[in-house]
């Protein structure tokens, strides 16, 4: 590697989180958050706990497999919480953690901006009849 590229790399800032590497924090937090259920399972403990059968009710398409898998992710990231309840039957509950609200006005500028783009029960009929 030639000098260039060595001073390159030492002066470009880094960010590292689960012993992972990143040179952007975006895409850090993309890898949070991103992805097709984890930003929904977020969005949707966004009001408070909730149990794994409603958040599976609620995320309509949703396998239990990935389920378990985004929860056990968003809590190794530190976003979400588990709170076992020593009931029978067995309680569980998820929540956001700390940094988990912290990251709440970046998913409320999304969904702001996301909301910018519905669609109208007219115009869905419109394309429909089309």
């Amino acid at each position: 590697m030639g000098y260039f590229c060595q001073k390159y790399l030492y002066n470009m800032r880094r960010y590292k989180l689960d012993g992972t590497y990143f040179y952007c924090p975006v895409d850090l937090t993309l890898s949070v958050i991103g992805g097709r259920w984890k930003s929904l399972v977020f969005w949707n403990l966004r009001d408070g706990a909730k149990r794994y059968s409603e958040l599976k009710r609620i995320l309509v398409g949703i396998n239990d497999k990935m389920l378990s898998q985004v929860l056990k992710e968003l809590e190794i990231s530190g976003i979400v919480s588990r709170k076992d309840y020593s009931t029978i039957p067995p309680k569980v509950e998820y929540s956001l953690t700390e940094e988990g609200l912290r990251l709440l006005p970046v998913m409320k500028l999304m969904e702001e901006w996301g909301a910018k783009f519905e669609v109208i029960a007219s115009d869905v009929n419109t394309i429909e009849e089309n």
